[in-house]
């Protein structure tokens, strides 16, 4: 199975940093943030290729130069600037129809993607998407009864009343063809393909549970959850 990491978004929330280096290059303790996704997917037998797609041609050069000498070298597709989905387009001549791992750049978690594949197997899936419903909040809350606090709890872990997506995913072959055949011209993969395929029964959910997940959309998240990020990021390597 190949596993694609999407990493050409412009990274606007991560301004000014990404106006020098793509999000992708964000450094995370030493290291570029991408190094630690790539590392953890060939931690995993059932991968066979990686590949990235970024603006090679741009800012996104910089990642593939840090692998340039690396033993094992992740696949590099330009990235097109035409959505979460139509990037996918340019994937066909490489994916065909075999089911494959999309991976958002700016996530770390210690994701189990064996046990995610079977559950995409399972339920005879298009699309399998990595979900969790309890949250570790950044804030502090306070339990009010008639207008008095009662009690304070310091940054609780939430089960949240839907379920918040991840942004890795396993897809089947068959959504390559299914983009192709999407009206807009930048298809967004949740809301212009998924959200269709849901309405079919045909979007299966993996729950990951309490296992650490975190966006890392900006350098300054490093600092605010320096906790989270350092957990995640333990749990990933212990794999390797």
């Amino acid at each position: 199975m190949k596993a694609v990491i999407l990493a050409g978004g412009r990274g606007t929330r991560a301004r000014p940093f990404t106006d020098y280096f793509p999000k992708a290059m964000i450094p995370v303790y030493g290291r570029p943030l991408v190094s630690y996704v790539v590392d953890y997917l060939f931690s995993f037998d059932m991968i066979t290729e990686i590949i990235i797609v970024a603006d090679i041609a741009g800012l996104g050069g910089q990642i593939r130069h840090y692998f340039a000498n690396t033993t094992k070298r992740p696949r590099f597709v330009q990235d097109s600037a035409s959505g979460t989905a139509g990037d996918l387009r340019h994937l066909y001549p490489v994916i065909k129809d075999e089911p494959f791992v999309l991976w958002f750049v700016d996530n770390l978690s210690a994701i189990d993607l064996k046990k995610m594949y079977e559950q995409f197997v399972k339920q005879k899936s298009v699309a399998c998407i990595a979900t969790r419903q309890f949250r570790k909040e950044e804030t502090g809350f306070a339990k009010v009864d008639k207008g008095m606090v009662t009690e304070f709890i310091e940054k609780p872990l939430l089960k949240l009343p839907d379920c918040e997506c991840t942004g890795i995913y396993i897809l089947s072959g068959k959504i390559l063809d299914i983009i192709k055949r999407s009206k807009p011209k930048n298809p967004n993969l949740s809301y212009d393909v998924l959200q269709k395929l849901s309405e079919k029964g045909l979007v299966s959910s993996f729950d990951i549970g309490k296992t650490p997940w975190i966006d890392i959309e900006s350098p300054t998240v490093l600092e605010r959850e320096d906790d989270m990020v350092r957990k995640a990021l333990r749990q990933m390597v212990q794999r390797r």
